[in-house]
């Protein structure tokens, strides 16, 4: 297998957006999609090679941007500057996921009946929140992703599979959070699931998440367990 890569871009309200696509060009058949949704710090080389792993088990990746074209931060404050306003207006965040998901099913080697959605951290929350409209999509998956609901969509009907990956010791998540999102997804009756890695703190699929003052710390047994947990899910869902 040959994986190789593209950008695409899209626009939302005149804004341009680009996005990475992973995919074996050998392919003769049009294949699922499965969108990356990015951390607090924008589209980077992680969530890039995240796609380019979800092209070798056999799927076309599609790393998107949910900031703009070329914004990606370098600090804490450039990150929280950059999340805040999505954060605060998730109509506009679920909007810009949406013509992602739109994107990718115009491409025409992708199998536009089965897509899904992975998100880390911020992406999490991203992963959760086209789920939380109502999206007809095979899956979508949060690892150590952040679980508060938005205002809007309170009585939407969860329609796609839901996963939940998550660090019990992650401090962005805490337990009671945690139980707040599955009162909601058995509520809106979704079809959800949640596995908790004990000891492991936020980032913890990161390899350069190393700062334990700020609760993100790399954790390579959870790393490899929530991959196969990502890639069983994506087969259950697809049907492969």
């Amino acid at each position: 297998m040959s994986i190789a890569t593209n950008t695409v871009s899209y626009h939302v309200d005149g804004m341009e957006f680009e996005g990475s696509i992973a995919r074996d060009p050998a392919w003769q058949e049009p294949r699922p999609v499965v969108l990356v949704a990015h951390a607090w710090a924008g589209r980077s080389a992680f969530e890039d090679q995240r796609a380019v792993a979800i092209a070798e088990l056999g799927y076309v990746g599609f790393a998107i941007d949910v900031y703009g074209r070329g914004k990606l931060g370098t600090s804490v404050e450039e990150n929280s500057a950059l999340m805040q306003p999505l954060l605060d207006d998730r109509a506009q965040l679920q909007t810009r996921l949406h013509a992602a998901l739109d994107t990718a099913c115009g491409l025409d080697f992708v199998d536009t009946a089965h897509a899904a959605m992975i998100g880390y951290c911020f992406g999490g929350l991203c992963a959760l929140d086209l789920a939380r409209t109502g999206a007809e999509v095979s899956g979508v998956v949060s690892l150590h992703g952040l679980f508060g609901a938005p205002d809007n969509h309170t009585d939407t009907a969860i329609k796609s599979r839901v996963l939940a990956l998550h660090g019990w010791a992650d401090p962005m998540a805490q337990p009671d959070t945690v139980l707040a999102l599955a009162d909601e997804m058995t509520r809106k009756g979704a079809d959800w699931q949640l596995h908790a890695y004990g000891n492991a703190l936020h980032a913890f699929t990161n390899p350069e998440a190393n700062d334990r003052d700020f609760g993100t710390v790399y954790d390579a047994d959870a790393d490899r367990r929530s991959w196969q947990a990502v890639a069983n899910f994506l087969a259950e869902g697809f049907g492969r």
